[in-house]
């Protein structure tokens, strides 16, 4: 039994002894790596200075945070670099103003446009007249034409009687002389003494003049008010522009490019807010900024919807406590011929209409429509369009319409 025993505790220290040989070896095996950590670690100090911070820092260990903490600093010194390089980008200066066209003769400058659209009126009255033989059928033909351009019947016959009566007494008709016969009756009738000029003056007081744009959707009412603010700055005036059309998505923003575009500032609210409320801001901001003209663009109003034009009463009767609307200026398309006359008429009855703005007068041959819509309502055509350019808005001039419209 002694023997057992001591063959145990034999085997037991044998055992342990054996362990022990072995973790020693593990332990000598993970020697290696620790002993060499001093090695990398003593040529990396010297890198640590100031000096070979820089490159120090990429050969490092990441154990090695001191050699990180000094390189930290000259990390950030590239940053600012960066930043130093961006901000001229940043301040870079506002792109130069356009300098709008002069107003004065502008519309003989765009004749071309407006004559190559309206031949079937005036080069097709100087044909007919120029016939051999102005017979009952001639004449009959000559209103025909008239009205097909909307003319309207009153004018119509008012013109082919004048004519009529100046073919007798004149008794030739040569072209020369027919050209000079239509051209005088011609203006006679769209009517050469109106007043078409904008009242865009500041008042005596430093009150800013104040004009309010309408039409309905469709016309190109914002687009129209865009170029008649260059059409007041080419004409030396500073404009205030009030974007009103708080109904029509990216309205604000299309009238605020227009103003940019010559350096006009823009009022405008939020979408869908009170037109208004705009309105007057817009005069505010105007009298503020000592403006000769506060140009308000109003939302679209439909003739038919009997509440948005009973807005547009309010508009400008919130304007109004400002000081009296100068301008109100109705745009209208001019290939809708005699269907404007259905919206002139209403906008007459809601707002006092000073002066009319026809659009789109170059793809129509309907020029007939500017005498039809004066004698609509007593008031005269200001302003014309004549194509999709930014100073195509042009100031209008009788004389140089129906030079237009007949050639030389």
């Amino acid at each position: 039994m002694e023997y057992v025993i001591l063959a145990v505790v034999i085997a037991v220290i044998a055992i342990g002894a054996v362990a022990g040989l072995v973790v020693n070896g593990r332990r000598q095996k993970q020697l290696p790596p620790k002993s060499e950590a001093p090695v990398i670690t003593r040529p990396a100090e010297p890198k640590a200075e100031p000096t070979a911070a820089p490159t120090a820092a990429p050969e490092a260990e990441p154990g090695e945070a001191r050699v990180g903490e000094q390189a930290a600093p000259t990390v950030a010194e590239p940053a600012g670099t960066v930043e130093e390089v961006e901000l001229p980008a940043a301040a870079e200066e506002a792109p130069a103003l356009e300098v709008p066209e002069p107003t004065a003769g502008r519309l003989v400058r765009l004749r071309s446009r407006l004559s190559r659209s309206q031949n079937s009126l005036g080069k097709g009255l100087l044909t007919l007249l120029s016939r051999e033989r102005l017979d009952e059928d001639t004449w009959e033909e000559i209103e025909e034409t008239l009205l097909t351009a909307d003319v309207g019947v009153a004018p119509t016959q008012e013109l082919v009687d004048k004519l009529r009566t100046r073919v007798k007494v004149l008794g030739t008709r040569t072209p020369e002389e027919l050209r000079g016969l239509l051209h005088e009756e011609l203006v006679a009738l769209i009517g050469a003494d109106a007043d078409r000029s904008l009242k865009t003056a500041k008042h005596e007081g430093g009150r800013p003049a104040v004009v309010l744009v309408v039409g309905v959707n469709g016309v190109g009412k914002t687009t129209t008010s865009g170029k008649l603010g260059r059409v007041l700055v080419a004409d030396g005036r500073k404009v205030v522009l009030g974007a009103a059309d708080t109904f029509r998505a990216a309205a604000a923003d299309q009238l605020q490019t227009w103003g940019e575009r010559v350096g006009a500032q823009t009022v405008r609210g939020p979408e869908g807010g009170d037109p208004a409320s705009v309105a007057f801001d817009a005069v505010k901001e105007g009298i503020a900024e000592q403006a000769d003209t506060v140009l308000i663009d109003t939302a679209g109003r439909l003739h038919t919807k009997t509440g948005l034009m009973d807005e547009l009463g309010k508009v400008k009767r919130v304007v109004e406590k400002h000081g009296p609307v100068d301008e109100v200026l109705l745009v209208l398309d001019a290939t809708t011929g005699q269907n404007g006359l259905v919206q002139a008429r209403v906008f007459a009855e809601v707002v006092d209409i000073t002066g009319i703005v026809l659009t789109k007068l170059d793809g129509t041959a309907k020029g007939g429509i500017v005498v039809a819509v004066q004698r609509e309502l007593g008031v005269p055509v200001k302003l014309i369009g004549l194509g999709e350019g930014a100073d195509d808005l042009a100031p209008f001039e009788p004389g140089a319409f129906v030079d237009a419209l007949i050639g030389d």
